[in-house]
């Protein structure tokens, strides 16, 4: 049932918004990556989830904003069966003991089973072209994961597919360009390394 509905799913994103995949600065290859990329509407992961080429999509998982993705039986069992996505809280979540749970602990335990996964360093959607300042996260998984390889991706037009407020989407052609992998450097900081990586997103939005 979950593998016919993403046939149909993947049809239908790719006739409203045609889901084309540049590959400018790597190839798509079966390799462990993080894929990054701005964020402007949650039809972000379907978007990207649509560009990658079969073999790709069955090793790559998106991440998903558990208050989002799991408000409807619908909308958790599309997340769950056909995209195989990493619920994270967007909320601090505090356990019986106090402690305040790692939001990146899901991720973490994608990355170490050898999942590949689609992340969203600014964390909650912008609504300005340019993307909000990267969170921290990308930086702690590269340094905790220095194999995986991290490509940066720039979505286009996916947040004129569906307008804020609106429910029925419009159809607008979007494509994912995909640019050369990037590492954290020797010696690099954390903000250091946060900006370069949100240029290099921000620099595919004209190519």
């Amino acid at each position: 049932m979950a593998r016919i509905f993403g046939w149909l799913l993947l049809g239908f994103v790719r006739l409203l918004t045609g889901a084309q995949a540049r590959w400018h600065g790597c190839p798509p290859k079966a390799e462990q990556r993080i894929y990054f990329a701005n964020h402007q509407s949650h039809a972000d992961l379907v978007l990207i989830w649509a560009a990658l080429p079969k073999e790709l999509r069955g090793i790559t998982r998106p991440i998903a904003a558990k208050d989002y993705w799991t408000t409807s039986p619908l909308k958790r069992w599309i997340t769950t069966e056909v995209f195989n996505a990493i619920y994270v809280d967007r909320q601090k979540q505090v356990g019986a003991d106090g402690e305040v749970a790692d939001p990146l602990e899901p991720l973490i335990d994608a990355l170490a089973k050898g999942d590949s996964i689609i992340l969203f360093p600014e964390g909650t959607r912008g609504h300005q072209e340019d993307p909000q300042p990267f969170k921290s996260g990308l930086f702690n998984l590269a340094q905790r994961f220095p194999d995986v390889v991290l490509v940066p991706s720039w979505i286009h037009n996916v947040q004129r597919v569906m307008p804020k407020g609106e429910v029925v989407p419009v159809p607008v052609l979007c494509s994912v360009t995909f640019g050369a992998p990037i590492r954290v450097e020797r010696g690099e900081e954390r903000a250091a390394f946060l900006v370069r990586a949100r240029d290099t997103v921000i620099a595919l939005r004209d190519i």
